[in-house]
């Protein structure tokens, strides 16, 4: 009976999306590949973004193309003018914006004493402009019922190491800002979530070495979450089902932060 009953959510599921324009800023590996592959597997059109490596990118592209429609946009998270006409891009190749998901970032980490403006100034640019810029450029583009969801980090709860002081601060500006947006989005029906993923088994964090197998120690399910765990909840708060989750963060780490 559990076999059946997971058989009939998975047919369900399979075209979830199904109708929908889907936009995902940083889409091209890791947490954003997994969500743009999720999105199209339940019947988005999906477009993403990459500042670098286009080979990558439109291999990418291809492949979601063999189940759907997708493209690859090249922009840079961190200069608004870029965000704007990926945003246009997306909206004059499929007609319509439903979906956003603002999952482009960068961690840079050092003591705050020796942290150098330089690199404030570029994580401040892609984590906290750029998710402003998606947000700001897009709701105006955006249908009635729409969905907007921001990746931040578990690191808005628990710092937990040293050198995260102003990747953390970035992150909780996304919280703070999700809360405004969702509120002056709310009257359109347009609802904005934030997920905070804890460590994820992306190439990034696999190139940590031995710090990468201290993080898993610490997390009391006791494995690193995958692309597709945070793909799962951005799928439910893209979905009809999260009509009434407006301005929340949700934490998603294994249990990292408890």
């Amino acid at each position: 009976m559990d076999q059946i009953v997971k058989n009939e959510v998975e047919m369900s599921n399979e075209q979830k999306h199904a109708g929908k324009v889907a936009l995902v800023m940083g889409g091209s590996r890791g947490i954003g590949a997994g969500i743009a592959e999720r999105l199209a597997a339940e019947g988005a059109k999906v477009a993403f973004t990459y500042l670098s490596s286009p080979d990558q990118a439109n291999g990418l592209a291809a492949k979601i193309g063999k189940q759907g429609e997708a493209v690859a946009i090249q922009a840079d998270s961190g200069d608004a003018s870029r965000v704007e006409a990926a945003i246009n891009q997306a909206k004059s190749r499929f007609g319509q914006l439903d979906i956003v998901v603002a999952n482009a970032g960068i961690a840079r980490l050092g003591p705050v004493d020796q942290f150098s403006l330089e690199d404030f100034d570029r994580m401040v640019a892609v984590n906290v402009r750029g998710v402003f810029a998606a947000i700001h450029y897009a709701a105006p583009l955006m249908s009635r019922g729409g969905r907007i969801v921001t990746i931040g980090s578990n690191v808005a709860v628990r710092v937990g190491f040293a050198g995260a002081s102003i990747y953390a601060m970035t992150k909780s500006a996304v919280a703070g800002l999700v809360k405004g947006a969702a509120i002056d989005l709310a009257p359109r029906g347009i609802t904005v979530n934030n997920i905070q993923p804890g460590p994820v088994s992306t190439d990034m964090v696999k190139g940590l070495g031995d710090a990468a197998s201290a993080l898993v120690s610490m997390i009391p399910l006791g494995r690193m979450g995958e692309p597709d765990d945070i793909a799962g909840l951005v799928s439910y708060l893209a979905s009809g089902e999260s009509g009434f989750v407006t301005g929340a963060s949700l934490t998603i780490d294994g249990g990292y932060s408890l």
